[in-house]
């Protein structure tokens, strides 16, 4: 089980659950991260006691070191990009928990495999920027990834003791978002009050708008495809709005198998943190028999409706630098969202124009980090700028 982790992203949804589950299993929290969260940091670290701490900005590291004032002469606050390295490679670590929003938390993962860390990886970005990049360096670091969104994790769960080779198709589930059964027509006036009432998931803005325009499914698919060396073909997302079965698997035998349980995190959260062991979770036991989950249907996606869930089927099957370009435009497209500065249905009209633009201009098969970088950075201004 793990001994000691670094949270990178500690005040977030996902950073908080997993505080949660270390408070539970009495797992030693050695390093904190955040963006300016400094009144959620600061309980943190007063509880947490932790050797190191990074906030976004240097101003803000100021104003915690005097906030805090000397109570903690051993404890180290940094800043960051820099700040975000030393939390992922901090010796004595054994477990980095890459919560970060947004590809921004590519660099870190990446520091942390070079280090030979076990990773819990609950940043999807990482993996559709970059999963060219970490990935293969895995076996050579001796790194272990292991997944903390609930989908990955449940298929994961599923091919632990299936024979390699075995898997025939992934199926990924999918709430449906708060918009499930609307048309485009429907979607035209969606605000960002009414986008953020996700039905079954409490989650963060920038995700929870995902959730809305299917783009998470979209990401998921991505990922899935990294993670379990499956080709995009072979996933299909199915809409089940109950979000009580979490994903499933087809082997080639026929024989399909599924994990399920409320829509609570902190399971996934706990199995990366403590695999192969299992420990009693905090999460709500299920009941098969309870009647709020007696009824679990299924249904395909719209993608004519929701676009973003196939322009990432698009840009998987494509490769190269398609999908760091497709979840960077998102990114962006998503924050001029919730800014109010445009619509709804402008995010996925934005991000395929982006995405057009990319192939006629700069498209690549191979890339590094620094290629990824520049990247974001022209589709950032590429969305800002209204293509």
């Amino acid at each position: 089980m793990t001994q000691s982790i670094s949270l990178l992203g500690s005040t977030g949804s996902i950073g908080t659950q997993t505080l949660e589950v270390c408070r539970h299993l009495g797992i030693r929290v050695a390093a904190l991260t955040c963006g300016r969260r400094l009144d959620t940091l600061e309980r943190q670290i007063r509880e947490f006691l932790p050797d190191l701490v990074s906030v976004a900005r240097e101003e803000d590291a100021l104003d915690l070191k005097n906030r805090l004032a000397g109570e903690f002469p051993r404890l180290e606050i940094l800043h960051g990009r820099d700040g975000n390295l030393a939390a992922a490679t901090l010796s004595g670590v054994t477990t980095v928990v890459a919560a970060m929003v947004g590809v921004a938390g590519l660099e870190p993962v990446l520091a942390a495999v070079r280090a030979g860390k076990t990773i819990a990886l609950a940043n999807k970005e990482t993996l559709v920027a970059g999963g060219a990049l970490v990935m293969p360096l895995l076996p050579k670091t001796g790194a272990r990834l292991y997944p903390v969104d609930s989908e990955h994790s449940a298929i994961w769960q599923c091919l632990a003791g299936a024979p390699a080779g075995s898997l025939s198709r992934i199926f990924l589930t999918a709430s449906g978002g708060p918009f499930r059964g609307k048309t485009r027509a429907d979607l035209a006036a969606v605000t960002v009050e009414q986008a953020l009432r996700h039905p079954t998931w409490a989650m963060g803005g920038k995700i929870t708008i995902d959730s809305a325009t299917l783009m998470n499914k979209g990401l998921e698919v991505i990922e899935a495809a990294w993670l379990f060396d499956c080709p995009v073909d072979q996933i299909e997302v199915v809409v089940h709005p109950q979000s009580i079965i979490h994903s499933m698997v087809e082997l080639n035998d026929g024989s399909v198998l599924a994990q399920l349980g409320f829509p609570d995190m902190k399971l996934p959260i706990q199995l990366a943190l403590t695999w192969p062991e299992r420990q009693v979770s905090l999460e709500p036991r299920y009941n098969p028999f309870d009647p709020r989950t007696t009824s679990l249907t299924f249904s395909p996606p719209d993608t004519d409706t929701f676009r973003l869930l196939e322009l990432a089927y698009i840009a998987a099957r494509t490769g190269g630098t398609l999908p760091a370009v497709l979840n960077t435009a998102n990114e962006a497209a998503v924050e001029l969202f919730l800014s109010g500065r445009i619509g709804f249905l402008d995010i996925a009209a934005r991000v395929e124009a982006c995405l057009e633009q990319h192939e006629r201009s700069g498209w690549q098969r191979e890339f590094d980090f620094a290629a990824i970088m520049e990247l974001d950075h022209w589709a950032r201004q590429q969305i800002f700028s209204g293509i």
